[in-house]
């Protein structure tokens, strides 16, 4: 029965009210009744947290208006928030401990374009929200109140967050520390839609996580604490999985379920789940060389400075190729542009004397590759100017980082 009806209906029953005050009364009767009143008090720090995380669920390119929208689904064990982009869905749960005080129940998806300013902005430590009806809501304090159009939960598609029985387990600080030191080699060239994502393998209790556009790989191994029930081998979207990691905040265990086209992250009160990209991740095992001509030993920060310094005279250049040379157990690294000038640098190093080559590389994949390793040492392995160098530290054999060498002629 919609509104006009129920308020007809009512009125005949409740016509002795004066106007308002029965126009009120059967208004809210009908709102209770049909489960869309809501009105309760939270915490501005405890909403302000939840809807930071799910908001990353929120796209841009929203095709479906009412995907533009969060969530707010109040029941009397709490309060569920959601965000949808049909591909990725971020849930938090707010247990009903930690609202203020829960009136009455109800479901309303409010724009997200500026819900997160507002709450943000408001001058309270405590907010309040009521539906006005299916379509409104006031949202104020002690000092101010905004009135916000929102949109209708009847159109919110059904998304089902399942979880498993055996999901796989690990540390967020690792999982975290896992996107970090690879996602950053995730192709952004839809050529290769492939190569867009994040390529997670598990057998028994080796978790591989791979990254590479073509032009350059990052590859990290770690060990869980209980194997997997079975094997896994998915393609993580990208854009997900760094979204993912921005909610990674302390060493609370994350668990995973994988499913055929989806994977589910549960992690404190947060569900993730994302699409799985279609096709096969090719193979990259025979990329990796396994024998090198030449070893490097040298201090990380020397050879990133060294870097970074010789990149500045190729800014703005397709793909700031910078140059090193290897003779003499000695490096140099130098770079030319012809508008502005050259640059060139020594290097401290620890290598054969038989060590002898020059190679061009680009200085903002270097760059990036060393950024993600923890130690000072590292090693420099190269066999020829075509052939991938390979970047690793002196002590962790679990990271790998490898950058295919640029021909100059």
């Amino acid at each position: 029965m919609g509104y006009e009806a129920s308020i007809y209906s009512y009125s005949k029953s409740y016509s002795h009210y004066p106007h308002h005050y029965y126009y009120e009364y059967i208004l809210n009767k009908i709102r209770k009744r049909e489960g869309c009143f809501m009105k309760f008090a939270i915490e501005k720090s405890i909403l302000l947290e939840n809807l930071n995380n799910v908001v990353r669920g929120i796209s841009t390119k929203n095709v479906i208006p009412v995907l533009n929208g969060i969530k707010f689904e109040l029941k009397s064990d709490g309060l569920t928030l959601m965000a949808s982009d049909s591909e990725l869905t971020v849930e938090t749960f707010i247990e009903s401990n930690l609202i203020k005080n829960i009136e009455s129940t109800g479901t309303i998806i409010i724009s997200s374009k500026y819900i997160l300013e507002i709450i943000r902005k408001m001058p309270s430590d405590v907010i309040n929200f009521e539906m006005m009806d299916s379509l409104k809501i006031k949202i104020y304090s002690d000092f101010n109140q905004y009135n916000l159009n929102c949109l209708d939960p009847s159109e919110y598609p059904s998304i089902k967050l399942l979880t498993q029985k055996d999901p796989i387990v690990m540390k967020a600080s690792i999982l975290k520390e896992l996107i970090n030191q690879t996602s950053f080699a995730i192709s952004t060239q839809e050529l290769r839609p492939i190569l867009t994502g994040l390529n997670l393998k598990i057998n028994g209790d080796l978790l591989e996580c791979i990254a590479t556009d073509s032009y350059r790989l990052a590859k990290k191994n770690i060990r869980l604490d209980n194997p997997a029930s079975s094997d896994v081998n998915i393609v993580i979207p990208g854009k997900n999985v760094i979204e993912l990691e921005h909610i990674l905040v302390d060493d609370e265990d994350v668990y995973i379920h994988v499913f055929n086209n989806r994977v589910l992250f549960q992690y404190k009160n947060i569900k993730f789940q994302t699409n799985i990209l279609s096709g096969s991740y090719p193979n990259t095992s025979n990329l990796i060389p396994t024998e090198f001509e030449i070893i490097v030993q040298t201090k990380k920060n020397d050879f990133m400075g060294a870097v970074d310094r010789a990149a500045l005279l190729t800014q703005g250049k397709d793909k700031n190729i910078i140059k090193m040379k290897i003779e003499n157990r000695e490096m140099i690294i130098h770079s030319f542009a012809s508008e502005i000038g050259k640059t060139e640098e020594k290097i401290m190093i620890d290598t054969s004397e038989s060590a002898n080559i020059d190679i061009s590389f680009s200085s903002k994949y270097m760059l990036e590759a060393l950024k993600t390793i923890k130690d000072e040492d590292i090693l420099i392995l190269l066999n020829n100017d075509v052939k991938p160098l390979v970047i690793k530290s002196l002590t962790d054999e679990s990271l790998i980082q490898l950058i295919l060498p640029i021909k100059t002629y």
